[in-house]
């Protein structure tokens, strides 16, 4: 079917032609097979791009709503002299 060349059939300008055609047929099938896997890869890559900022967008709204534990611990502070106060003073 896919026989080697020989070294007579080069000197053909017809055989030539013709192994350089399936030569071209071969790199075009093969640029065609990596040109789809890069579309792949960029179409994955866009994907991967959407879903980071999706989740730095939660993560960012996470932040913004929790208390910081300093806070907490100031108004737990705060809330124990008010109480300690109110105690004196009833008394």
């Amino acid at each position: 079917m896919n026989e080697p060349p020989t070294p007579s059939s080069l000197s053909d300008p017809a055989a030539v032609a013709v192994e350089l055609e399936r030569l071209r047929g071969t790199v075009e099938a093969g640029f065609a097979r990596v040109d789809g896997s890069l579309a792949l890869l960029v179409q994955r890559s866009d994907q991967t791009d959407k879903q980071l900022a999706d989740h730095e967008q939660r993560l960012d709204a996470l932040e913004r709503t929790r208390w910081p534990l300093a806070s907490i611990g100031a108004l737990a502070a705060v809330a124990t002299v008010v109480v300690t106060a109110l105690q004196i003073t009833a008394r």
